[in-house]
């Protein structure tokens, strides 16, 4: 049935996700640093990182790192010609709190890999390029070298494949059937629907933004699309009309496991713009956000477009918070505070009377370490 559902601004939700880009961004900025020889960089090799960080294209990279003077500290070096070179390494404070962050995801390793796992099998092949799945890894909880850190510890369950198109790509050699169960059919079975889990005709939570007027006519046509036959993402659905409003379930049942995949329950709406084909979906698939508000909200803020899963929110607060996102919170903390603290002046006079650096920058990095006396060691362990 051809029904429109209006979209309508939802400031809770636009509030979860503002300054979320300049979250992920100091993130993967601490990851790259901390992961270095030296924990210290020069700007240039840290620009090379520019396109994973999201940044406005306007905004140069240096001066979004010097905003956050109480997670990243400035030194100079000098060159083979003898120009000065801006180099960063991590404050005592970020290294805690990386060090932190690095005991979670350790913990959480089985955790992050049934992520991984559920993410290919959701694809067609069980294969997906590593751009789709880099474009995925913050919002999925892997580590930005998940490639190289957790991969390799996994030497039975993924294998690195030339793709077709001679990208490379991950392919997951084993199909696990206790992990091919979707987040609404475990919450049917918590919640003890045996009757929609007999008929397969699962429904999905809704829930609208305060002041959403839904039409009659949409609500007679939402009651009936919930009660159509649930088709679950991990089954084989080429046998589906595209055109029909059960393919329509399909869809939005792939993108609500999706969603459940990630940490914040969110991501931006280009990052699965390049799933079509690995995911069986129809052209235009991502009108389904569109077409139901009650069950994705689709953010504007910060210039893209964030989708949410609505179920997962209590107004501001996640229900189920995965380890990392307390992690993440103090991040978020830290980049308030060392923003206000600056735009106060406090920085200015430890950066004005620092000592000059004399270290000299030969090829792709510095000779000797910025930041010894940080056991940077440990961060590579």
């Amino acid at each position: 049935m051809n029904v429109k559902l209006k979209w309508v601004k939802d400031r809770v939700l636009d509030a979860v996700v503002a300054d979320q880009a300049d979250l992920k961004a100091a993130c993967i900025l601490v990851s790259i640093i901390s992961s270095a020889r030296g924990c210290c960089l020069p700007i240039y090799r840290l620009r090379l990182h520019r396109g994973q960080l999201g940044l406005p294209h306007d905004l140069k990279l240096s001066t979004f790192i010097r905003r956050y003077p109480n997670i990243f500290c400035e030194s100079h070096v000098l060159d083979s010609g003898g120009t000065r070179v801006p180099c960063f390494q991590l404050t005592a404070e970020a290294l805690d709190l990386r060090r932190e962050e690095l005991g979670i995801l350790e913990q959480n390793q089985i955790d992050l890999v049934e992520r991984l796992c559920k993410l290919l099998m959701l694809t067609r092949d069980r294969t997906l390029p590593l751009q789709t799945i880099d474009q995925l890894r913050w919002d999925m909880g892997l580590p930005y070298d998940y490639f190289d850190s957790l991969i390799p510890r996994q030497p039975d369950l993924f294998s690195s494949v030339r793709l077709p198109d001679d990208r490379v790509g991950l392919k997951l050699q084993v199909w696990d059937d206790g992990l091919a169960v979707s987040q609404l059919q475990k919450n049917a079975a918590f919640q003890q629907k045996e009757e929609g889990m007999k008929n397969g005709c699962l429904a999905f939570p809704v829930g609208f933004t305060r002041g959403f007027g839904l039409k009659r006519k949409c609500m007679e046509w939402l009651e009936e699309w919930q009660r159509l036959p649930y088709t679950s993402p991990y089954s084989d659905a080429s046998d589906l009309d595209p055109r029909t409003d059960v393919s329509e379930k399909r869809i939005v049942g792939v993108f609500h496991e999706l969603l459940h995949l990630t940490v914040h329950k969110r991501t931006e709406r280009k990052n699965v713009s390049n799933l079509r084909n690995p995911l069986s979906l129809p052209q235009k698939f991502t009108r389904v956000f569109e077409r139901h508000p009650g069950i994705f909200y689709i953010s504007k803020k910060s210039d893209t477009q964030t989708v949410v899963l609505r179920e997962a929110y209590d107004r501001q607060q996640l229900i189920h918070k995965h380890p990392l996102v307390d992690i993440r919170g103090k991040y978020a903390s830290m980049m308030r505070k060392g923003f206000l603290d600056r735009s106060r002046g406090l920085y200015k006079k430890t950066a004005s009377s620092g000592p000059e650096e004399s270290m000299i920058v030969h090829g792709d990095e510095p000779t000797d370490s910025c930041e010894e006396d940080l056991g940077c060691d440990l961060l590579s362990e």
